[in-house]
């Protein structure tokens, strides 16, 4: 008898631990808010490169991934050097006379490929958020796809970090470099990268989280299922 109820009371208190989450569980949602900011935030402002505010002289005011701007940006087309850009532009701006002319200074090949996969990481960023709420608000290790979302959470994570990274260190080698924004030696990386930066890392630390939480919840169904079958087959033994 005193076996049974042993038994009995090891299932309830298997049971109620499945129903809580791991501390990695809320350290992975913590430390997503911290990727979801920085990469939202890093994709959407034009502070990625920035020139020294003290130099008054300075042709560039700062860049982003799809923002630029110019104190006074003389047209590389125009030997002459009668037009000149000012202000904050889309990159893709189809309105003002000559822009189109410069984007493929603008635009060399690695801002292409820190666009792709920095634009990468914020869908994946965005999938990722679908994936925690349903985790933080609704999910429990008693529904029939858990530990599935679990893993796949954990993945697109991996998946979001690895281009966010990518993104990040192909700026870093190439987006400071001479021959491209004019002043290079007086300009900067932003607020906007080091987000960026932070964000990559965060997303990566999360992934690395999540696939912790998968681990510890499916080892928790798992010992719930032993638990169970023994219970059964004491019961059974008994009867």
């Amino acid at each position: 008898m005193q076996q049974n109820s042993d038994l009995l009371s090891g299932r309830v208190k298997n049971l109620e631990d499945m129903k809580r989450r791991t501390l990695a569980g809320n350290c992975g949602v913590a430390v997503f808010a911290i990727a979801f900011v920085c990469i939202v935030v890093a994709f959407s402002t034009p502070s990625w490169l920035v020139s020294d505010y003290r130099i008054t002289g300075a042709k560039l005011d700062r860049l982003g991934l799809w923002v630029h701007c110019f104190r006074s940006l003389p047209d590389v087309n125009d030997d002459y050097q009668r037009r000149f850009f000012v202000g904050c532009r889309w990159v893709y701006d189809p309105f003002t006379t000559g822009y189109d002319e410069i984007r493929g200074f603008l635009m060399p090949a690695f801002m292409i490929f820190t666009q792709f996969f920095f634009t990468l990481a914020f869908i994946g960023v965005f999938g990722s958020l679908i994936l925690v709420l349903l985790y933080f608000l609704c999910g429990g290790p008693d529904q029939k796809y858990f530990l599935l979302m679990l893993k796949i959470t954990a993945y697109l994570l991996l998946a979001t970090g690895t281009c966010a990274s990518l993104g990040v260190i192909i700026f870093a080698c190439f987006g400071n470099r001479d021959k491209w924004m004019p002043g290079y030696a007086n300009n900067w990386f932003g607020w906007s990268f080091i987000l960026a930066a932070i964000g990559s890392v965060a997303a990566l630390v999360c992934s690395s989280l999540f696939f912790t939480e998968h681990h510890a919840q499916e080892r928790r169904l798992r010992q719930f299922k032993e638990s169970q079958l023994r219970f059964e087959m004491e019961h059974e033994t008994k009867t």
